[in-house]
C-alpha cells in the first residue's frame, strides 16, 4: 500500500472515529441526565450479558475474512475473495440465528437466574435483533479494511450512530415516565435499529466494489471454511470467555460494592459507562492505525519482511506510549474539570483522576492486541485474556467487598499492568523489536506530567473565565510542549512516526 494511502485511510478513520466517539460522549450525556447514573449502571449489566452473544454474532470471523482477503489480493484471486466472503456470512448466519433464538425466547431466565433484575427482559428482546444483522456488518467491514477502503464503512457507521441516536431520543422521550425498565429497552431497540441499517447499507456497497475488483477468477480455495475457523476459532473462544467472564464481574461488581456503598449500581454505571468511555476518547487515532496494520502486518509477515515487521512493531509501540503518556498526564490534572464539564458530577471527574495513570497501559494492551491477531497469534492473546478475566474475579471476589471502589481501581490497574506487559512483550519477541526504555517509556512519562502540570501553572487564572476553555488551551499547550520536549530530548523522530508499514510489499 502507498504511504498516501495509508495515511488517507488514517484520516479518514481517525475522523470518523473521533465525530462518532464526540457524538456517543454528548448521546452518554443526555442519556446519563434522562435515566440517571442508576439506568446507567442497569444498562451496562444488561450489555455485558448481551456481549456473550454478540461475541458469537460478530465473532472473530471478521479478523479471518481481513486477513484471508488481505492474502488474495496479493495473489490475484476474484474467485477466491468470493469464496471467503460467502462462506464468512453462512457461519456467522447459523451463529447469530443460534444467538438470536437463545436470548429472544430465553430473556426471561437469564434476567432472573444470571441477572436478578426483572426490569432487564424487554431490553434483551430488544437487543436480540441486533444479532442478526451484526455478523454480515462485520464481515464486510473485514473486507474492506483488507482492501484498504476506509470510507464505505465510515461513513456507514455515522449514519448508523445518527439512526440510533434518533431512534433512542424518541423512543427513550415516549416511554421514560413508565421507568427504567423501558428507558433501557428504549436505548437497545435504538441498536437493533442501527445495526438493520448498518447491515443492508454495507452489504450494497460490498457488492458495488467486489464487482469493479480486476482480478483473475482462478485460484485455490480448497479449505476455506476450515481456514476461516482456524483463525476465527481462538478469537471467538477469547471473546466469548472474556465476555463470560466480563459479564460475571459486572454482575458480581454492583453487589460486592453494595457492602461498601448504598449506591453500587450508580458507582458501577458512573465507572463503566462514564468514565472509561472519557478515557478511551483519545485513543481513537491509535485504534485507527492498529484497524490499517493489521492487513500490512497479514501481507509483510506472509512475504517474510522481517526488518519490516520489527520496524513497525517498534514505532507503533512508541507511538501508543507517546499518546498514553500525555493524556493520561492531562485526564490527571484536569480530571475534575473535564467530569464537571461534561457530566456536571464530582464523581466522575475523581474518577478520571484515580483512573488516568492506567490510560497508557488501556491504549498499548488495546492496540499491540490487534496487531498480534494480524500476526496469527491470537491463540496467545485468548490465553492472556482468559487469565486476566480469572485473575480479575478473583481479586473482585476477596478485594471489593472489603476495599469497595478503591478495591476495584486497584485491581483495573494490576489487570492493565499484566496484560499490557504480557503483550507487548510477545510483540517484542515475535517481531525482534528493540525498544528503548528510558527514551521510550521513562523520560516521556516525565516530559508528559511535567508538560501539563507547567501549562496548568500557566494557564491557572483562566479556568475562573470557563472550564471549555481553560481544557481547550490545557490540551492545546500541553501537546505543543510536550511533543516539542520529545523532539528536543531526541524520544521522536521528526518525521511521521508510522511510515514504516505503509509501503508495498
Amino acid at each position: 500500500m502507498k504511504k498516501t494511502v495509508f495515511i488517507k485511510n488514517a484520516a479518514v478513520l481517525t475522523a470518523s472515529s473521533l465525530i462518532l466517539r464526540f457524538i456517543g460522549i454528548i448521546f452518554k450525556i443526555w442519556l446519563a441526565s434522562s435515566i440517571g447514573s442508576e439506568g446507567i449502571g442497569l444498562y451496562q449489566v444488561i450489555f455485558s450479558v448481551y456481549t456473550l452473544f454478540a461475541a458469537f454474532s460478530a465473532c472473530g470471523v471478521c479478523t479471518a475474512v481481513t486477513r484471508l482477503v488481505a492474502n488474495q489480493l496479493v495473489t490475484g484471486s476474484k474467485s477466491g475473495i468470493k469464496r471467503i466472503m460467502k462462506s464468512a456470512n453462512l457461519i456467522n448466519f447459523v451463529i447469530s440465528a443460534v444467538s438470536f433464538a437463545v436470548l429472544f425466547f430465553g430473556a426471561e431466565i437469564l434476567s432472573g437466574a444470571v441477572l436478578k433484575d426483572e426490569r432487564a427482559v424487554l431490553s434483551l428482546k430488544a437487543l436480540s435483533f441486533s444479532l442478526v444483522f451484526m455478523g454480515i456488518s462485520s464481515n464486510i467491514r473485514g473486507y474492506f479494511i483488507a482492501r484498504r477502503k476506509t470510507a464505505p464503512f465510515a461513513a456507514v457507521s455515522l449514519a448508523e450512530q445518527i439512526v440510533r441516536i434518533a431512534v433512542v431520543l424518541f423512543a427513550v422521550n415516549r416511554v421514560k415516565d413508565m421507568g427504567i425498565s423501558y428507558s433501557c429497552a428504549a436505548v437497545f431497540l435504538g441498536d437493533s435499529a442501527a445495526e438493520m441499517l448498518c447491515a443492508m447499507t454495507m452489504n450494497i456497497l460490498y457488492k458495488k466494489d467486489f464487482k469493479r475488483l480486476k482480478l483473475t477468477e482462478n485460484g485455490d480455495n480448497i479449505g476455506v471454511k476450515r481456514e476461516i475457523i482456524r483463525i476465527a476459532a481462538p478469537i471467538t473462544g477469547g471473546r466469548y470467555l472474556n465476555s463470560l467472564l466480563r459479564t460475571a464481574e459486572n454482575i458480581m461488581m454492583p453487589r460486592f460494592l453494595a457492602f461498601a456503598s448504598a449506591s453500587a449500581l450508580s458507582l458501577f454505571g458512573m465507572i463503566k459507562g462514564m468514565a472509561l468511555p472519557i478515557l478511551f476518547f483519545p485513543g481513537v487515532l491509535l485504534n485507527a492505525v492498529s484497524t490499517l496494520l493489521i492487513p500490512e502486518i497479514s501481507e509483510a509477515s506472509v512475504l517474510g519482511k522481517k526488518q519490516l515487521l520489527k520496524s513497525g512493531a517498534e514505532k507503533i509501540t512508541v507511538l501508543t506510549a507517546t499518546v498514553g503518556f500525555i493524556f493520561s498526564a492531562i485526564f490527571f490534572v484536569a480530571g475534575r474539570q473535564i467530569g464537571m464539564l461534561i457530566y456536571k458530577d464530582e464523581g466522575v471527574g475523581m474518577l478520571l483522576c484515580l483512573l488516568s495513570p492506567i490510560v497508557p497501559l488501556m491504549y498499548l494492551d488495546s492496540v499491540c492486541d490487534g496487531i498480534l491477531k494480524g500476526l496469527d497469534l491470537q491463540s496467545f492473546t485468548f490465553k492472556t485474556s482468559i487469565a486476566d478475566s480469572v485473575l480479575r474475579l478473583i481479586l473482585i471476589y476477596f478485594i471489593v467487598p472489603k476495599w469497595g471502589l478503591y478495591g476495584f481501581i486497584g485491581i483495573m490497574y494490576f489487570s492493565n499492568a499484566l496484560t499490557c506487559l504480557l503483550n507487548v512483550g510477545k510483540l517484542t519477541k515475535k517481531t525482534g523489536a528493540e525498544i528503548n526504555a528510558f527514551k521510550s517509556f521513562i523520560l516521556p512519562l516525565i516530559l508528559a506530567y511535567a508538560s501539563v502540570f507547567f501549562s496548568n501553572l500557566v494557564l491557572r487564572n483562566i479556568e475562573a473565565g470557563g472550564r471549555l476553555v481553560y481544557i481547550i488551551l490545557l490540551v492545546g499547550f500541553s501537546v505543543l510542549l510536550y511533543f516539542s520536549s520529545l523532539l528536543f530530548f531526541g524520544c521522536i523522530e521528526n518525521r511521521p512516526i508510522i511510515r514504516e508499514f505503509p509501503k508495498k510489499c
